[in-house]
């Protein structure tokens, strides 16, 4: 050290390549925002192009075949006001089966997870169940229900629910050693464990499978609407099909494109409020 160097320069903390990249908690990181505004850019781009592509095709082959976005965009207009009911209906129906199939794929996940005898017993049902087409579990649903709202809600519940059950029994199977054997050193009862270590962790996985089911709970709930009920955007779409009203079928279909865009964003926005404590690392 050289005897000419203040000493106030040697106090000063020298910042480190991994100290620049932790954003602080509750805050997003610079590259997490460039890395979102471009996806953003991105998802305009894409659908610029296939509005072009649209309006293009539209102008060489039969409206029956690719109707204009114009048209598209008039047939839009229409259903927003004459099938809201539908729409309401529809989305109803998708938050309270995701919402059940939450609830009941997290509790078997836990259970999986901490109680050892009752594991192999859920896993070997879970995995029958993932093995079992989602076709299969509509006409099943035909056969044993009556009421249309029973058999969607029993269709999408054992679609879903392996998805929460098995990555929940994966997060906790993810719990670190170092973080357990600590937690076991105080003694704590059950519960204790259960509230402030296993709830903690798996909140991150609940997350994840929610924004990873999303798109495909949309896609079945409107397959079941098509399928068992005349009411819903399923219904919606199978009466504009038999009519002949492609645009219609175009409209509904960027309609749903949107709503799972939508969500998509709701449930990152409550996942970064949840985790705000959690600190956002990136990797160059």
């Amino acid at each position: 050290m050289s005897a000419t160097t203040p000493p106030e320069t040697l106090r000063q903390p020298v910042a480190t390549p991994i100290d620049q990249s932790i954003a602080k908690p509750g805050s997003i990181a610079p590259g997490l925002r460039t890395e979102a505004n471009r996806d953003v850019f991105a998802t305009v781009v894409v659908v610029a192009l296939i509005v072009v592509l649209m309006e293009i095709t539209s102008r060489y082959v039969p409206d029956y075949i690719m109707p204009s976005p114009g048209a598209v965009l008039k047939a839009t207009q229409e259903l927003f006001f004459s099938d809201a009911w539908h729409v309401l209906v529809t989305l109803v129906r998708l938050a309270i089966a995701v919402g059940f199939a939450m609830l009941a794929g997290v509790l078997i996940g836990l259970v999986m997870g901490v109680v050892p005898w009752l594991r192999p017993y859920l896993k070997a049902i879970v995995v029958i169940d993932t093995g079992i087409p989602a076709l299969s579990w509509m006409l099943i649903a035909v056969f044993w229900f009556k009421n249309p709202e029973t058999r969607i809600f029993f269709i999408l519940t054992v679609i879903l629910l392996p998805f929460y059950a098995l990555n929940i029994y994966e997060g906790v199977r993810a719990l670190p050693k170092e973080l357990v054997d600590m937690i076991e050193s105080f003694r704590p009862s059950r519960w204790q464990t259960l509230r402030y270590l296993i709830l903690p962790h798996i909140v991150a996985y609940i997350f994840l499978t929610t924004k990873s089911v999303i798109g495909y709970a949309i896609r079945m709930v409107i397959f079941a609407e098509l399928v068992a009920s005349a009411v819903g955007i399923g219904s919606r779409m199978n009466l504009a099909q038999s009519t002949f009203r492609i645009d219609q079928v175009f409209a509904w279909t960027f309609f749903l494109v949107i709503l799972n865009l939508v969500l998509q964003t709701a449930v990152g926005a409550l996942e970064k409020l949840a985790l705000r404590w959690r600190p956002e690392a990136t990797v160059r």
